[in-house]
């Protein structure tokens, strides 16, 4: 269907040290648009001078990859089915363990997406519910990840 890359790119800085663990972990990530977004290990992980707590974790952008794109979904199956929505919003939680043999991984991701619509046309909580079990079907990450995931979307009368 389509192929996709992007770029991720680190390099050792003047006095640090490579074989002792003792260099920063911040890198940057370049798309084929030309956006650069600075990257880094997430904190709780390495001493802070080790870290840049300003960039984006690969954690973190699971987590925003996952909602992101159950959200585009969402908003053209809403967009198909006659709504208008005016603003969309979602905050989403993993949750990090080990595995069976010890290795850390995103077991969980919790979705709580929330939906403002607007116009005539208002659909019920049912239909909303349906709308966010077609975009988590239809979504390429979901259908990528073995996590669990919970979509538990805010609806409001």
């Amino acid at each position: 269907m389509a192929d996709h890359t992007a770029r991720v790119r680190w390099e050792i800085s003047d006095g640090e040290d490579f074989r002792a663990n003792r260099y920063s972990r911040a890198h940057n990530w370049s798309f084929d648009g030309g956006l650069s977004v600075p990257g880094s290990a997430a904190p709780g992980y390495l001493p802070a001078e080790l870290i840049d707590e300003s960039a984006v974790d690969p954690e973190e952008a699971l987590l925003a990859s996952a909602a992101s794109c159950h959200m585009l979904y969402f908003l053209a199956y809403a967009a198909k089915a006659g709504f208008t929505i005016a603003s969309y919003e979602d905050n989403p939680e993993g949750k990090v363990e080990k595995n069976d043999a010890g290795d850390p991984w995103v077991s969980a991701i919790v979705m709580r997406p929330n939906a403002v619509f607007t116009g005539d046309k208002l659909p019920s909580g049912e239909e909303i519910e349906q709308l966010h079990h077609r975009a988590h079907k239809s979504c390429i990450i979901a259908n990528s990840l073995t996590s669990a995931m919970t979509i538990e979307p805010i609806i409001e009368s």
